[in-house]
């Protein structure tokens, strides 16, 4: 053997800069054997092939490990190994059930949910899709007993059986065919999905042998081992690329402001909901803000509109004594989860301040109230809600007020009352938005006339595409674009398409319709997160990095993305607000 010349190899690796690519970082699950974590090199090796960099996760149960790991990664792999363990599931061992491994088991649940709720691109592999299976709602046949034999003797490298796939699949589109020969070793078997997966791979006897994620995201579990055939190359190619577009999103958040300008969480104050939890409950938490790298939030002081004759106490669970006190009953309580979080989250209230929270690294609530009601027929009450930094006021919800016409109303007004025009002149005078989402269409043209500076629509959609009184027909798009107003894309299924099952695909058409008929510097999207907002795909906050990743699929530019993720809506705030360093408040 020669003399090796490694300072030849290190010359090399700085004969250019920089060194090496920046490549996706994809964590693989590590096997744990007789007391040493390892890993078989075909795992690995199909990584490097791919184009991506392999990193080996170990079965370390320790979260603080499993959440920092995550964060380096742009993909996840969860490796082959033995049978989970039936009490996960709470089930007694049957007689057939293979070797279990402890260490294994509980550290690959939390790092498949945690990375589920990330949005992390995942690819699982035999043991890895029974992994996501558990770790997700599904379930695990402890022992499989049909027609053709799947766990085989044969070399890792033979296929031993076929299986079916859909043509209607991610998995379809990598392999390029409905049929394959596999090398499935298995007598665990996933025998129920869950609802966030679909079957796409059957062998002849009816087992599943591969599914996929009915949400719209970059999960596929295979149970057969790709790493061992040429052919399964395209699988890992498949995760690089996921990985490498979910790491190009996340970058893009990093440079850019993310606001929603619509959300109804405090609706949920009642329940006691923990903002700095992950709380089942809402659809908007610090946990979700993070994970779905949202920066930012308005969050509306909602009011119900009374009917005739009923009380507004009647409406809402807390014992107040007028709409007034309990839109400020809301914004006190934001003030004490801000307080109470305040190293995290901050109010802003003006688009500096959204962009001071994110140098800091903190995540911006902002005020905002939907129903004028709550200005409780009073116009000097406008000041009031200038200084405590409502950014905007919805002028009404579904049932007409004293200030205008609903688009589920009853005409009261034919339009903007004469009240109603006051306090949009006052609103101007004292640099609160004007927003005309729920309005009548008559009250929008009103609003438009009466208002001197450009109004919104925080959350609504094209009426073009979903016919509901709550959108806006193409019009109604036109002249607010001609003001310079914005029309913000709601999440929201009855306003994204008529049978009420939308999802994140329903939502980009909108927005593309927006933009056709507006033009790229007036839309934006205002989620109407536990209002009844969320849909597939885009179900809450931390979701909401999948609606940057169909923005970059579709080629959207950086500066485009900027604007349709909050941009234009400040634009917008920045020009109301303008007025109150001359105006007389």
């Amino acid at each position: 053997m020669s003399r090796f010349d490694w300072n030849k190899r290190l010359t090399e690796a700085y004969s250019h800069f920089p060194e090496a690519e920046r490549k996706p970082v994809i964590g693989i699950t590590g096997n744990y054997v007789d007391g040493a974590c390892n890993l078989a090199e075909a795992y690995y090796k199909q990584v490097v092939k791919a184009g991506g960099v392999p990193m080996i996760v170990p079965p370390l149960a320790d979260t603080d490990a499993i959440i920092n790991t995550l964060d380096k990664l742009d993909g996840l792999l969860l490796s082959g190994g033995a049978d989970y363990n039936p009490l996960y599931i709470g089930e007694e061992p049957s007689p057939r059930l293979g070797g279990i491994n402890s260490e294994r088991d509980l550290p690959e649940l939390l790092i498949t949910r945690l990375a589920y709720n990330r949005q992390i691109p995942m690819l699982g592999i035999c043991r890895g899709m029974q992994t996501l299976a558990l770790a997700l709602g599904g379930h695990v046949a402890q022992d499989i007993q049909t027609g053709i034999k799947h766990s085989q003797n044969a070399a890792r490298h033979e296929p031993t059986h076929t299986v079916n796939i859909e043509k209607s699949s991610t998995l379809y589109n990598i392999y390029g065919c409905n049929s394959i020969a596999v090398n499935s070793f298995h007598h665990q078997a996933v025998d129920k999905t869950g609802e966030r997966f679909r079957i796409v791979a059957k062998s002849p006897d009816g087992v599943i042998e591969a599914m996929e994620s009915t949400e719209f995201k970059s999960i596929i579990g295979v149970q057969w081992h790709p790493e061992c055939f040429d052919e399964g190359l395209s699988l890992f190619e498949w995760l690089v690329k996921e990985a490498r577009q979910f790491r190009q999103a996340n970058e893009l958040h990093d440079r850019i402001l993310t606001l929603d300008t619509h959300c109804d969480t405090p609706m949920f104050f009642p329940q006691n909901v923990d903002f700095a939890q992950r709380d089942p409950r809402i659809l908007v938490d610090l946990h979700k803000m993070a994970e779905g790298r949202q920066d930012a939030t308005i969050m509306a002081a909602y009011l119900p509109q009374p009917k005739i004759g009923e009380m507004f106490s009647q409406c809402v669970d807390f014992n107040v004594d007028s709409p007034m006190d309990y839109a400020n009953l809301i914004f006190d309580k934001i003030e004490t989860i801000v307080t109470a979080n305040s190293q995290y989250l901050s109010i802003a209230r003006t688009p500096a301040d959204l962009y001071s929270d994110k140098r800091m690294g903190r995540k911006s609530i902002m005020l905002a109230i939907e129903n004028g009601l709550a200005l409780n027929g009073k116009l000097q009450n406008v000041k009031h809600f200038a200084q405590r930094g409502v950014v905007y006021i919805t002028l009404c919800h579904n049932g007409d007020n004293d200030l205008c016409d609903s688009a589920r109303g009853c005409n009261t007004h034919n339009g903007v009352s004469r009240f109603g025009a006051q306090v949009i002149e006052e609103m101007n005078r004292l640099g609160i938005i004007v927003d005309m989402s729920h309005a009548a269409e008559k009250s929008f043209y009103d609003a438009l006339e009466i208002s001197q500076m450009p109004i919104v629509c925080s959350h609504s959609s094209c009426r073009a595409l979903c016919n509901h009184p709550r959108n806006l027909d193409d019009e109604q798009m036109r002249a607010l674009a001609k003001q310079g107003g914005v029309m913000q894309v709601t999440l929201y299924n009855g306003f994204l398409c008529n049978d009420g099952k939308a999802n994140v695909l329903h939502a980009i058409e909108h927005l593309e319709h927006a933009i056709s008929v507006m033009g790229i510097d007036h839309v934006g999207i205002g989620t109407d997160f536990d209002g009844d907002g969320g849909i597939c795909g885009l179900a809450d906050s931390s979701e909401m990095i999948n609606f940057t990743r169909q923005l970059l699929m579709r080629r959207y530019s950086e500066q485009d993305i900027r604007k349709i993720w909050g941009g234009n809506f400040l634009r917008v705030m920045g020009q109301v607000q303008s007025v109150r360093n001359g105006g007389n408040q």
